[in-house]
């Protein structure tokens, strides 16, 4: 009997498992919730937040004239908003180093919570803005790659 019971136990387990929905991966737009231009542009200006250039290099010293690899720390303080921007000329990796933010994504119909130690990916047609929903200061680190001067 009780080989019975174990044997059903797990089995329901599987059946629960495999009837539920596909859970988002942390930190990504649900799959149903992604498409073009489904969140409006955000806030224009900057707000509580600290932007610090921590070091760039030249790559023009690597066969890539014009661009510099930057690396910045941003303090967003709660309630602190970074601005709607593109990464169309700007790709960047952005790692949450302390608390959590929330990104509204214009490929995103919903906002996306980022947790400490999670990197997101920003390029191509992603514009978005990011907003300190917490009630604890967040703490980024931003790798890009900055566009040529006009």
């Amino acid at each position: 009997m009780f080989v019975k019971i174990k044997r059903f136990s797990i089995a329901a387990a599987f059946a629960a498992l495999a009837f539920a929905a596909a859970p988002a991966y942390a930190g990504e737009c649900p799959a149903d919730k992604v498409g073009v231009d489904v969140t409006q542009p955000g806030p224009s200006a900057p707000e509580r937040v600290t932007d610090t250039v921590i070091s760039s290099v030249d790559l023009a010293n690597y066969n890539i004239p014009g661009r510099q690899l930057r690396l910045r720390r941003l303090v967003i303080e709660p309630g602190g908003v970074v601005p709607w921007h593109s990464h169309m000329d700007r790709p960047a990796n952005i790692y949450v180093l302390k608390g959590q933010v929330t990104e509204y994504r214009s490929t995103c119909a919903d906002p996306i919570l980022h947790r400490e130690g999670e990197v997101v990916a920003e390029q191509g047609a992603t514009s978005h803005w990011w907003r300190n929903n917490s009630r604890r200061q967040t703490i980024l680190l931003s790798a890009d790659i900055l566009p040529p001067q006009n």
